[in-house]
């Protein structure tokens, strides 16, 4: 059976075996990401490279509330299935499903409309924009079917299945790559070919997906028929869903600021910090792998009235997470001059992103911190904790430092500074409240 309750046994096996599947899958969910730049950068060009890496702050913008409200539904989902309570369960599994469409749909309307809009307001270059407009909108047109993969990737990881996913993203992230190589190496597409083949391999993991949920044990089978929105499930889903959704959308908000600064220091600059993005977002596979595994392990336990045991897994996977994140850290400083240099560009670009590399991955556990302690707030169903501290830190403080910094020392280290600055700040907080022990 591929659902999993992890409500008896050692906390610390629970997490391991949950988060050792998502590392697999989420390192191809990088690839989605890191073969579009490897490429683009080696066949097209610094102002290619550019467009398509300094895009993802922007797209991560116009999805975060939607991927926050994902989040809201594997924390009533978790917590439902931790009580036993399969009715409620399955009412919310077809009211997340439905509405994701609807919001997904809505998604690939509006976005392409406002993308040349957003691209103006954030600076970006003239020799850069039409390459950016372009790289936007044919990737929005696989809207519908990122949002209802994320959403149905986080019901079956709320049942404890974690291996599906996995196996999901593995298909669809290799055949990008053999996209991305076919549409821009042999067909001289341009950056729309990278586009397209994310939009395609987008509603392959759909429909993957969606055929999981059909072939689930009967309790935890999705039924098309029933597939609805149930108001009072909704309103669960959103009361945990909207505060995180907010709380995506104030970093992505705070992140298009910071790339908007950026943009000022020229095309090098912005293809030098968007190779490096790509570097970072490697760090981030283990680091949203245990907040997802701690989203659900803190759901299911705190759902069955295991408090003690919530907390003991909780500080365990955070413990986990930063170890992790440090020793990754360290070895992007010390190998940053390749990895930077994997993705091409101009030499004084590549020197950029070293230059970025050699300040941020010191204080990754600081990152790992945070962002497990957010999730272990989620799981609890205090959902408006990590989104008002993401709001205060890592939104005000961190465009506040930027705007007043970069006046009075005009260099691009200012920009970098800023994370760090704000990680610490979060996790000092969060700190506190964790071991107060209220949120339990």
């Amino acid at each position: 059976m591929a659902v999993r309750l992890m409500t008896k046994g050692s906390p610390i096996k629970d997490i391991v075996l949950f988060t050792f599947p998502l590392l697999w899958g989420n390192l191809f969910q990088q690839l989605y990401n890191i073969a579009d730049t490897l490429i683009v950068g080696n066949f097209l060009g610094n102002n290619a490279l550019a467009a398509v890496s300094s895009s993802g702050n922007l797209i991560f913008m116009m999805v975060s509330m939607l991927n926050g409200i994902g989040m809201g539904c594997g924390v009533v989902i978790a917590r439902f299935f931790g009580a036993g309570d399969i009715k409620n369960l399955r009412r919310a599994m077809h009211t997340a499903l439905m509405f994701g469409l609807l919001c997904g749909l809505a998604l690939s309307a509006a976005a392409p409309l406002a993308a040349p809009v957003i691209l103006r307001l954030i600076g970006t270059p003239a020799e850069v924009f039409p390459l950016s407009v372009t790289y936007f909108r044919l990737y929005f047109m696989g809207a519908a079917a990122s949002v209802l993969f994320n959403m149905q990737m986080g019901i079956l990881q709320s049942l404890g299945d974690s291996r599906h996913p996995v196996l999901f993203l593995s298909i669809s992230a290799s055949l990008n790559v053999l996209l991305d190589l076919f549409f821009i190496g042999v067909m001289g597409f341009g950056v729309g070919g990278a586009a397209v083949a994310t939009v395609m391999t987008q509603f392959l993991s759909a429909v993957l997906c969606f055929r999981q949920l059909l072939k689930n044990p009967p309790d935890y089978r999705v039924v098309p028929r029933e597939i609805r929105i149930h108001k009072d499930m909704l309103k669960q889903i959103l009361v945990n869903g909207i505060p995180a959704g907010i709380q995506n959308s104030i970093i992505a908000i705070a992140n298009v600021f910071v790339q908007s600064n950026i943009n000022r220091f020229g095309p090098m600059a912005m293809a030098g910090c968007g190779s490096y993005s790509r570097v970072e977002g490697f760090v981030f596979i283990p680091v949203m792998c245990f907040t997802q595994a701690l989203v659900t392990f803190v759901g299911q336990n705190l759902g069955a009235g295991e408090k003690e045991r919530a907390w003991r897994g909780g500080l365990a996977g955070t413990l986990m997470a930063m170890a992790t994140a440090g020793v990754i850290g360290i070895l992007v400083i010390i190998f940053s001059p390749y990895l930077i240099g994997a993705f091409g560009g101009e030499p004084e670009a590549v020197a950029i992103g070293i230059r970025e590399a050699h300040i941020n991955p010191a204080f990754f556990a600081l990152l790992a911190f945070s962002h497990c302690m957010a999730a272990i707030q989620r799981g609890a169903g205090h959902s408006m904790v990590p989104m008002f501290i993401m709001m205060v830190v890592w939104c005000f403080i961190r465009v506040s430092y930027i705007a007043v910094t970069v006046r009075f020392i005009p260099r691009i280290e200012v920009v970098f500074w800023a994370y760090p600055l704000t990680w610490g700040i979060s996790s000092v907080i969060f700190l506190i409240i964790f071991l107060r022990k209220k949120w339990l």
